[in-house]
């Protein structure tokens, strides 16, 4: 339990910013505060962990920092605060706690923790400068990035540099003052396989490395959760303070489990690999020679070129494996997925061989790399006798770094392959998959876990000095018990749901009346275009959402012409612009209609005016094309278990209640939620789904 010392201190820091900021202190936010604290100060308890659904306008934000700082500094911890988006990470460094710093009696100082590829490298932009845009180090995955016209990176490169020793840019990319495309971010961006780190000539000027020494003094670090989990991919404490002097904070935390698979999942791409073992061959071709110079042993790079020989032909061959097993393509992209990660016999044997071929380059490349750093220039004679640098030893050092990467990740790709079980043994707990995207170049596999729980206990929960994870939709059906499967949290963790402070009384949520079964997709589209114009037509601001695309589109062709409103649509311009823009119509009293698909159930904030009517096309059930929600799914069927009551009806429950939360965004708002499914109704499923909403005032049928 917490001591009574650091007790106070949290409650004479509480008491002092909100008299000081003029805030009404909320029962919801003591509470947090209590969960918050009780999780973090034991530093013998079994789980030092908080999962807090902190419902909108609990002032989460204000409970854990007001909570946790106190805790780090007693316990001599960093406090890493890792959120989702990058607007949060904003309203964290610029509002929350310049506000708490100065109104608590807290001192602390923060910094912004990025990755690599949030700066640039000025060993890639000098050599892009000398090289007229030749890019220097070999891409670890070349088809995954589109070129950069020369032409157009030229003069960018040339402000860059200019904006660099005038003193007037700190290397930081998000503050360049132009958008860039990722052309020419490839073209000056690394990342930790190919960085040389203290060996590179400009390690004393690297953006990277002075942010990076500002960690060992801040006291509370702001990131994000995927340099989060790119650092325990990496082991932890290579970017970051290592998970045993670090507690975290994940706000919005239910985003936590989906980003881990994808940090986890292992990817092979033909195309790209291909094109990275003839890159690395001509590289070795070309530099090799003059590396005995450099104490590289002579059979070493011989060898190697047999290697990457050999794994071509290899590649080339599971490709043409993985072609044969994939359908007749009908759209641009085809997948065929190994029913419970079984896999033929055929792959199986490419997949054993490959195994071995990356795992002796792995083998070699390290040593090469090894040798390479320990050495000089490599140096050539010339025709007069006189001794020259042959290849910049710099660059040849980066490149067998992701000579290295490259080997160690397609290893662990072809290894998840090689032990996968045969077509009659059972699953083991992956989803494994082929597909192409209609390029006729590259088909690629991927391999992952089918629940990242396992992942995250190992790397995260089991290591961390302390945790908190929050957010205002973590349960789902009125339990933790989805996330909990998915996230790994041990059951014996404080688990603890805080209720909203807003009346949700003064929302109406409606289900009308529909002769349509969205099952139906086609009758469904005409109803909406029918009933749509009526439903918003006295409302000045509107939120409209989608779970399919192709829906949204025909509905806004549907109803071209019989709305007043302004019609902006997601994706036709950027987030930021697109809020901007309805914000700017509603103040000049002009009704504006806002069109979304499933990213703004999420993460929109128009209070007032802005937004008092939201309206959700139907019932967010995912769309079943996710190989790994389908293995998982798979899964459960063969243990018995219905996929569609333990994954679907919980997750489309979560993603209802995140699209009605768009509407009650501070204490005064009022408005409309408008559901048009009347499967919430009709079916079984619909009514666990109802029973679990806020208490809004329901008009149903």
């Amino acid at each position: 339990m917490i001591d009574a010392a650091l007790q106070d201190e949290i409650r004479t820091a509480y008491q002092q910013l909100t008299d000081s900021l003029n805030l009404v202190p909320r029962w919801g936010q003591r509470q947090m505060i209590a969960e918050v604290a009780n999780a973090l100060a034991d530093a013998e308890a079994e789980t030092p962990i908080a999962v807090v659904e902190a419902g909108t306008g609990t002032g989460k934000t204000i409970a854990y920092l007001v909570a946790a700082l106190p805790v780090a500094r007693a316990r001599g911890k960093k406090l890493v605060v890792a959120s989702a988006t990058v607007a949060l990470q904003e309203q964290l460094l610029l509002r929350d706690l310049p506000d708490v710093s100065a109104n608590s009696g807290l001192a602390f100082n923060a910094v912004l923790a990025k990755g690599r590829g949030r700066y640039i490298c000025l060993l890639k932009l000098d050599h892009q400068l000398s090289e007229q845009g030749a890019d220097p180090l070999i891409p670890l995955y070349p088809d995954e990035f589109s070129a950069a016209d020369d032409v157009v990176a030229a003069p960018i490169l040339e402000d860059m540099i200019q904006a660099l020793a005038d003193g007037a840019w700190d290397g930081d990319l998000d503050a360049w003052p132009e958008q860039l495309s990722p052309g020419v971010r490839r073209l000056i961006t690394t990342d930790q396989s190919q960085c040389t780190g203290r060996r590179c000539p400009h390690v004393g000027q690297c953006a990277f490395f002075r942010a990076r020494e500002g960690l060992e003094e801040a006291d509370v670090i702001v990131t994000n959760h995927d340099l989060v989990l790119s650092d325990l991919r990496l082991g932890g404490g290579v970017i970051l303070p290592a998970p045993e002097d670090s507690l975290y904070v994940f706000d919005e935390g239910h985003q936590l489990p989906a980003k881990c698979l994808n940090h986890f999942a292992l990817r092979f791409h033909s195309g790209g690999t291909l094109q990275g073992l003839r890159d690395s061959e001509r590289w070795l071709a070309a530099a090799g020679p003059g590396w005995v110079n450099r104490g590289v042993d002579e059979r070493l790079v011989p060898a190697v070129l047999s290697l990457l020989a050999d794994l071509t032909q290899r590649v080339e061959d599971v490709t043409e494996v993985l072609w044969h097993l994939l359908p007749e393509p009908e759209f641009e992209r085809v997948e065929h997925r190994f029913p419970h990660g079984r896999i033929p016999q055929n792959l199986s044997e490419q997949a054993t061989g490959l195994v071995a071929q990356w795992d002796q380059l792995y083998r070699d490349a390290t040593r090469l790399e090894a040798t390479l750093e320990n050495s000089g220039s490599s140096a050539v004679s010339t025709a007069n006798g006189s001794v020259e640098a042959a290849t910049d030893p710099d660059l040849d050092l980066a490149n067998a770094q992701g000579l290295v990467a490259r080997a160690e990740q397609q290893l662990a790709v072809w290894r998840a392959f090689a032990d996968a079980p045969g077509e009659n043994d059972p699953g083991d707990g992956w989803a494994r998959w082929c597909l192409h995207r209609g390029n006729e170049q590259s088909v690629e596999c991927q391999a992952s876990p089918i629940l990242p729980g396992d992942l995250l206990h190992d790397a995260l929960w089991q290591r961390a000095a302390g945790a908190v994870i929050t957010s205002a939709t973590l349960s789902a059906l009125g339990t933790f018990e989805r996330f909990r499967e998915r996230s790994g949290v041990p059951v014996t963790a404080r688990w603890k749901q805080v209720a909203s402070p807003f009346d949700t009384s003064r929302a109406t949520f409606c289900v009308p009346a529909m002769s349509s079964d969205p099952g139906n997709q086609e009758a469904h589209t005409r109803e909406l275009i029918e009933k749509l114009p009526d439903l918003i037509r006295d409302d000045l601001g509107v939120l409209i959402l989608f779970t399919s695309r192709r829906q949204m589109e025909s509905v806004i062709e549907g109803i071209d012409g019989a709305l007043e409103h302004h019609l902006l649509v997601q994706d036709r311009m950027s987030k930021n612009a697109l809020i901007t823009e309805h914000r700017a119509h509603i103040d000049r009293g002009e009704p504006s209609a806002i069109f979304g698909l499933a990213s703004f159930f999420e993460g929109i904030d128009l209070p007032g005016e802005y937004c008092r009517h939201v309206l959700i096309a139907k019932l967010p059930f995912a769309v079943p094309d996710d190989p790994i929600a389908a293995a998982h799914s798979e899964l459960l069927e063969a243990q018995g278990r219905d996929p569609f009551m333990e994954i679907s009806v919980p997750d489309a429950a979560q993603k209802l209640v995140q699209a009605s939360g768009r509407l009650l965004r501070t204490e005064e708002d009022e408005g409309r939620i408008t559901l048009l499914d009347t499967r919430l109704l009709s079916r079984r499923y619909g009514r666990a789904i109802l029973e679990t909403l806020p208490a809004f005032t329901l008009e149903l049928g």
